[in-house]
């Protein structure tokens, strides 16, 4: 299977008639026809943070969170009935190694379910919402070079029809957006940082991505926090040495939120 890591921005790009949307829904006709149709998708959203450990969704019928506010009912109203997989979720947990202890990762049973980060994504790509899912949270309060980590040793799961998700974003600062922006309009040090970070995935410098603090003033800039940058660490952990990434959606939302999204083949 590919590897995607794909920019979710706002929650109205799951119902809005727009470019993003289009993509999503094209890359997801690629899959029976240029790649083989998954047998399970594993997303990492930016939208589940635990803490003192990592957690898989473990149950049969996943719940469609809409963890946002402020927006018109018809985005509430949004459901994305994919089936869990209680069976593979187990043995996928037991196969992962937690990075600081080298625990299983755990199976969470009944809280969490698809926050936005899955299912805005998922629901324009494949929606027939048949293909079971299964969405790793992040531990946040582990070093991005442990996500990376954990990201490495989900490359195995590809041979088994596995397809890897990362839903983030490469630039996130939702205190900076500007509403009235085009694609084409964003800070300079939201330029800045998108392309720095799109030089290291073209050039294959994927070990390098987890050190993105080392660029500075650009980093904080475009991660206030770096809930949205981790799950592109998942994605470039399991992608094999010489796959060539294609970029699609390499422009901007709100000025301040890169939409830039990859996938390795």
């Amino acid at each position: 299977m590919p590897v995607l890591f794909v920019g979710h921005g706002s929650p109205m790009n799951a119902i809005g008639d727009n470019a993003y949307r289009r993509s999503w829904q094209a890359l997801g006709a690629e899959f029976g026809a240029k790649y083989p149709a998954p047998q399970l998708i594993l997303c990492i959203s930016a939208h589940w943070l635990t803490r003192g450990g990592w957690y898989l969704t473990g149950m049969a019928r996943p719940k469609t969170i809409h963890d946002f506010g402020g927006f018109p009912q018809e985005l509430f109203d949004q459901q994305y009935p994919a089936p869990g997989a209680p069976q593979a979720a187990a043995d996928i947990g037991r196969a992962l190694h937690q990075p600081f202890s080298g625990a299983a990762v755990a199976l969470d049973e009944s809280e969490w379910g698809f926050d936005h980060g899955t299912w805005s994504i998922l629901k324009p790509m494949f929606p027939k919402a048949v293909t079971p899912v299964l969405q790793l949270s992040m531990d946040y309060s582990r070093s991005p070079t442990e996500h990376y980590q954990l990201g490495r040793q989900l490359k195995a799961l590809r041979e088994r029809g596995v397809l890897i998700v990362g839903s983030g974003n490469i630039v996130h600062n939702l205190r900076a957006t500007r509403r009235d922006s085009s694609p084409n309009q964003a800070y300079d040090w939201a330029i800045e940082f998108d392309r720095l970070v799109a030089a290291q995935i073209e050039k294959g410098q994927l070990a390098a991505l987890p050190d993105f603090k080392s660029l500075g003033a650009v980093a904080t800039q475009a991660h206030p926090t770096h809930d949205h940058y981790l799950p592109l660490l998942y994605a470039a952990g399991a992608v094999e040495a010489g796959e060539s990434p294609r970029f699609f959606n390499a422009d901007f939302q709100s000025a301040s939120i890169s939409m830039r999204s990859v996938v390795w083949a």
